[in-house]
């Protein structure tokens, strides 16, 4: 009976999540031009994939798609990797370093993102810049946020000194421990950071906002706002719009939550044969 109750309250849990989902897929199929239904419509009266070929005349869609793509191939991957070196850099400090070294991390994740906006488009207008997707990428250099490294520090705090005096005997370097026993051995915690890291640059909105102002550089979440404005009563094509945004996040998701049924440890061991 505890086991039905708990499978319940997941199923309902999840119904909740996958309502929005729903209706904005069913939202998609609905015809342009008629009157909005006046209530929750699960299933449309009328089915079309209309909106979906309709869509990219209305707006450059193809390149909003991959310029949102270009910066998630390259600033997904220099997060992971800065991120955690930072963190393995903190691991190998001493206890009483790595206490400051947290704390400090713990006191920038509390600065406010609007106290970076003004010096970082100073920066990148210094750096000529502006106006492309380079500063759309640049967080990526410093981890994108503090809270990426803290994943790793909590990650790799766990492993045992045993294991690194060992790496040192065997005459590893750094760089050796860092790729051969610790990213092994904190692949959930890499594809934690690779999933938020990439959820929040392809949603990225108020970054393109503030230091892109040429439309061939602008990425999916502008070309959002921009269909908004041209057809702002146009529900089906903002609803179809929405659904192309969101499909490649979810994607995402669901292949990194397949990899993390896999034994990290595992990995470790194959390696290591």
């Amino acid at each position: 009976m505890r086991g039905f109750a708990r499978h319940a309250a997941a199923l309902v849990v999840a119904a909740v999540f996958l309502l929005p989902l729903f209706v904005m897929i069913s939202g998609s199929l609905r015809p342009v031009g008629l009157p909005p239904p006046l209530g929750l419509e699960l299933v449309p009266a009328v089915v079309t994939l209309e909106n979906y070929g309709r869509l990219a005349e209305l707006v450059p869609l193809w390149t909003l798609l991959g310029n949102s793509a270009i910066v998630v191939a390259v600033a997904v991957p220099v997060t992971v990797l800065v991120a955690s070196w930072a963190a393995f850099g903190i691991r190998l400090l001493a206890r009483r370093a790595r206490h400051l070294a947290i704390v400090t991390l713990i006191a920038l994740l509390l600065v406010p993102a609007t106290a970076l906006w003004a010096t970082r488009f100073e920066v990148y207008r210094a750096l000529g810049v502006l106006d492309t997707l380079i500063p759309l990428m640049a967080p990526a250099l410093a981890a994108s946020t503090p809270f990426f490294v803290l994943i790793y520090v909590w990650s790799f705090t766990g492993l045992p000194d045993s294991q690194l005096a060992a790496g040192r005997l065997e005459g590893a370097s750094a760089w050796q421990l860092w790729r051969r026993v610790v990213m092994p051995q904190a692949r959930p915690a890499t594809l934690a950071v690779g999933v938020l890291a990439f959820g929040a640059f392809w949603s990225n909105f108020i970054d393109p906002l503030l230091y892109v102002q040429n439309q061939p550089a602008y990425t999916l979440p502008l070309g959002l706002r921009l269909l908004q404005l041209l057809n702002p009563t146009e529900w089906p094509l903002l609803a179809t719009a929405i659904v192309i945004a969101t499909l490649p996040a979810v994607a995402v998701f669901l292949l990194a939550h397949r990899l993390f049924l896999d034994d990290p440890l595992a990995t470790l061991r194959r390696r290591t044969r």
